[in-house]
């Protein structure tokens, strides 16, 4: 299944940065636009047509292609509008792969959605020029995604990396960076109260299970893998209960089969298991990964672990059921929803731009790094 959907992304991803759209005709060379050049005039046409104040807030997502995330994403735009009407509110994926399908109609209507060098070039144009700029992640944990809005996009922009902008503006702009859901400790406390009040009876029903994406081995730029550790360990002490547990699709050591231990010998043998995705939305890691049908389940040789200990093309829910639980559609009916979904935890996230804003906390000031005075 990872190999297959590497592959994929490889040839997408391929696609996205060769592709040019451009006349057939050799004596048009000069007149050729690349699709960069394309994304950019769509961009900042639609952000001088929006503007309405001179402050912006970009929120920026991996990126789907379902439309029940696409939801999630316009819901969380219009809720974070209406908390911050002084500014205009945009939303950017950071997922090369995701645009790309997205353009392409993946699943639901073709919808195009942008990187965040677009709009943050955008919103330098000289028609624009927000004085003040605030960047929220809309990711669960600090990881790679996060390290590239955070340490390519934002500091490049900042940084004048291409020369075209004007320096002057980027001397003057106040540019804000808003954290993920889970990127302090205190993050974790939040969250854990947030999500056992959405499934505090469940809980009491059988086992709760979360399923996060979590950073692979060689990718945990910020530590940040101990957040879903502390987050399991916060949900079972603050609902005084064992019957919460949080697993992720690539921390090492804490995959589907590292929970079910953790739930055994906790004496969870039995009963039902209720999995929700532990990410920003509800998309293919969600309807695939937690509750979809893959199972290579074998009658005679039960599952077959790989050398990092997880079991391979087999689902949260398959897992589940066949070591010996209830963990169908039916148990899991209301649980394939994104944290975003969820309006305590939606709020956890816009938090993050007010405690960017108080006293400046989130003020990054890469420009004058770079050019002291």
């Amino acid at each position: 299944m990872k190999i297959k959907s590497l592959l994929l992304a490889m040839v997408t991803l391929m696609a996205g940065l060769t592709f040019t759209a451009c006349s057939s005709d050799d004596d048009n060379d000069d007149k050729q636009q690349s699709n960069h050049d394309v994304y950019q005039q769509a961009v900042t046409n639609t952000v001088k047509a929006q503007k309405k104040h001179d402050k912006a807030i970009l929120l920026v997502a991996f990126g789907s292609t379902w439309q029940q995330a696409y939801d999630a994403f316009d819901n969380t735009v219009k809720e974070c509008q209406k908390q911050f009407p002084d500014y205009d509110v945009f939303l950017s994926f950071s997922s090369v792969i995701c645009i790309n399908r997205a353009a392409a109609g993946e699943n639901v209507a073709p919808r195009n959605f942008y990187a965040p060098s677009f709009w943050l070039n955008a919103f330098a144009d000289k028609g624009v020029q927000y004085k003040e700029i605030v960047v929220q992640s809309l990711q669960v944990i600090p990881g790679e995604e996060y390290k590239n809005v955070r340490d390519s996009y934002i500091k490049n922009f900042a940084n004048n990396f291409y020369g075209d902008l004007d320096d002057e503006y980027l001397s003057k702009v106040k540019i804000y960076l808003g954290t993920p859901l889970m990127a302090e400790r205190e993050d974790v406390t939040a969250l854990a109260e947030a999500l056992i009040k959405k499934t505090e009876s469940q809980a009491k029903d059988g086992v709760v299970a979360f399923m996060g994406h979590g950073n692979p081995e060689g990718y945990d730029y910020y530590g940040a893998n101990v957040r879903y550790t502390e987050l399991e360990e916060d949900l079972q002490k603050l609902s005084k209960s064992k019957n919460y547990y949080v697993g992720t699709v690539d921390m090492p050591e804490n995959y589907k089969t590292n929970v079910l231990e953790r739930m055994q010998k906790n004496g969870k043998k039995s009963g039902k298991v209720y999995c929700y995705p532990l990410m920003s939305i509800a998309g293919d890691h969600a309807h695939n990964d937690m509750s979809g049908d893959d199972d290579a389940w074998d009658e005679k040789e039960g599952y077959e672990v790989n050398d990092e200990g997880e079991v391979e093309d087999t689902s949260w829910k398959m897992y589940f059921k066949n070591s010996g639980y209830t963990c169908d559609d039916d148990v899991l009916k209301g649980c394939v929803i994104g944290l975003l979904e969820i309006s305590e935890v939606r709020q956890l996230w816009l938090n993050h731009i007010k405690r960017a804003l108080k006293d400046d906390a989130g003020l990054l000031d890469y420009y004058h790094s770079k050019n002291p005075e």
